[in-house]
């Protein structure tokens, strides 16, 4: 077989803009015909992908998995254009594949080359650019996260919320799996997943966990800020205090107001099934996703959005 040039390959890429390593593969299949090469790419549907892959995406959905031992959990972000794709069933099952491999993957690029859940003769990047395809819009894998309980009694649980465009994954530790096992514990799971996705500002469990630079940068931020500027340094000290105490109360997962019964606290809340349980419990972390969040999104009516979707097929 003749050598494949990065020239050769690099020529490849620009008529059809596939992705370098699929370029490589087209050329080596095709012992270097760069018009086969073309035709190659184009049957296994990579070159139309390849064109689509430099369009914004940041539609799509947010989705979990948790496996059905439950010692597993997922939350994964997948990116499409348009809501319109979002809704799609083959959007939608490739979605839920993606979180199912995405628990067994340290990060993107080993999701990608594993072989896909569906047909283990293709991998799933080359399962996503099928895909991209059929449906004529470019699809990325943003980010994932995975907690494990290991050997830890616990449960981990999720929550999902206005159709896929927030998400929540938490994990929650007992001291033993009895207690785990009770739904009173499985129950504060789940609200405590609901709680971090009706609370944006909330990013730690506890204040103890917000690191001092964090606390000197919002305290900066207060003392600076205009309506203290006549007051005397002492004045202006107390009350950047109390507002920072305030601040850091909203950042803090157990500080919240209960969402189902704002009289009560979610840490009240956690030492009501601390006492039924008869165990502690420790609330060990969370992630939140928010669909498309830090992206810059295009903007595009309904009726372009339409049109679009008409000119792909």
């Amino acid at each position: 077989m003749a050598e494949i040039s990065a020239k050769l390959v690099q020529e490849l890429r620009q008529k059809t803009g596939a992705g370098m390593m699929d370029c490589k593969k087209a050329l080596k299949e095709t012992e270097g015909n760069i018009d086969e090469a073309m035709d190659w790419l184009r049957k296994k549907g990579i070159a139309s992908a390849g064109k689509k892959s430099d369009r914004i995406a940041a539609e799509g959905l947010v989705d979990t998995y948790i496996q059905p031992d439950g010692k597993v959990g997922v939350l994964i972000e997948v990116n499409c254009q348009t809501d319109f794709v979002a809704r799609n069933d083959a959007f939608k099952a490739l979605v839920k594949n993606l979180g199912e491999q995405a628990a067994t993957a340290d990060n993107i690029e080993s999701l990608l080359a594993q072989p896909y859940i569906e047909n283990a003769s293709i991998t799933v990047d080359e399962a996503i650019k099928q895909v991209i395809a059929t449906l004529g819009e470019n699809i990325q894998v943003r980010r994932f996260v995975a907690f494990s309980l290991g050997d830890t009694p616990g449960v981990i649980d999720s929550y999902i919320h206005t159709g896929g465009r927030v998400g929540v994954l938490v994990q929650l530790n007992a001291q033993t799996d009895s207690a785990a096992a009770k739904d009173e514990f499985k129950g504060l799971a789940k609200n405590a997943a609901m709680q971090v996705a009706a609370c944006p500002n909330v990013e730690y469990v506890t204040v103890d966990q917000i690191s001092a630079e964090i606390v000197q940068k919002e305290t900066d931020i207060e003392m600076g800020k205009d309506d203290l500027g006549n007051k005397p340094q002492n004045i202006k000290e107390k009350i950047v205090q109390g507002r920072i105490e305030k601040r850091l109360k909203e950042m803090a997962l157990l500080d919240q107001p209960y969402i189902r019964d704002q009289s009560i606290s979610v840490q009240d809340l956690v030492k009501q099934v601390e006492s039924t349980i008869g165990e502690t419990v420790l609330v060990n972390g969370f992630v939140r996703y928010v669909l498309g969040e830090g992206i810059e999104k295009q903007e595009m009516s309904f009726a372009e959005e339409v049109a679009a979707q008409m000119g792909a097929l």
